[in-house]
């Protein structure tokens, strides 16, 4: 599988050694920066690229995931949910990384580097990774609702409040 990887200063200790990790089980890496710390960097074009390539590897049949890291993770969760079909999960154990796949069908995971050990970090990721979305239909339906809100800004006869005409 290919993994997109991205983060800010706070992570990028993490991102190193979970990169390693994932290249070891196998999986291609994608890495999304930075490549150096620098304590005033900015997340969110390094959290989006890691989405915009997860989004291009669905589009393209590609199966990949993304794994974005903050001190946090909260900032990092919110860039990567501005690109469209990403639906990035912030976990925080095992039940939240694994109900993240299994009924939101998340296609990237945010962690709080300075909220979790590199072990703990790693544990969520290959949960996460490990885990299949269950197709059942109420998660599909759920899903589609979001991606319809995504791109048409309404979830027809959901009683979605449309902002007043300005």
């Amino acid at each position: 599988m290919r993994i997109h990887v991205a983060t800010d200063h706070a992570g990028l200790e993490f991102s190193q050694l979970v990169q390693q990790h994932l290249a070891a089980q196998g999986h291609e890496v994608i890495d999304h920066g930075p490549q150096e710390y620098d304590a005033l960097d900015d997340y969110p074009a390094f959290c989006i690229n890691a989405a915009l390539g997860v989004a291009a590897d669905a589009a393209a049949g590609v199966e990949a995931l993304g794994v974005v890291f903050g001190g946090s993770g909260n900032g990092e969760q919110m860039a990567a949910n501005k690109v469209r079909g990403i639906r990035a999960a912030l976990v925080w154990n095992l039940s939240t990384a694994e109900l993240a796949r299994e009924h939101n069908n998340a296609n990237v995971i945010s962690i709080g580097a300075r909220q979790h050990t590199a072990e703990e970090a790693i544990a969520l990721i290959d949960r996460f990774i490990a885990t299949s979305f269950s197709g059942d239909e109420r998660h599909v339906r759920r899903i589609g609702q979001l991606g319809e809100y995504e791109t048409t800004g309404d979830i027809a006869g959901k009683g979605v409040n449309k902002p007043a005409a300005e």
